[in-house]
């Protein structure tokens, strides 16, 4: 999988659909597609309950609260309230960054 096709070089979740029936013989396109939904759902509802997600030699997803602050704008310099929230973080595992950086890994890390 490639991803530098007519998506300018992203990876889509047609793309993952498409690796998932290419690499598993004998699975039918309905299986592959069954496969990627549940998967996509397990760790947007393990999120969604504030849930850290591990995914080993990819990286970690987790949700931070951040509390509510005045913030400023930077046009104008006006003060204006941010409400609390909660935020997405992604922290890359080791294994990862080496692979984007062309870095070989030792067999021991993955």
């Amino acid at each position: 999988m490639t991803g530098q096709d007519k998506n300018g070089g992203a990876v889509t979740r047609a793309l993952l659909w498409e690796a998932i029936y290419r690499n598993c013989i004998g699975l039918s396109r309905r299986q592959a597609d069954e496969i990627l939904e549940a998967t996509f759902a397990e760790i947007r509802d393990a999120l969604a309950r504030g849930e850290t997600v591990k995914l080993r030699s990819f990286g970690v997803f987790s949700v931070r609260c951040k509390r509510a602050r005045v913030g400023r704008n930077p046009k104008t310099g006006i003060e204006a309230p941010i409400s609390a929230r909660r935020v997405l973080t992604f922290s890359a595992s080791p294994v990862l960054v080496a692979k984007v950086n062309g870095e070989t890994i030792p067999e021991s890390e993955e």
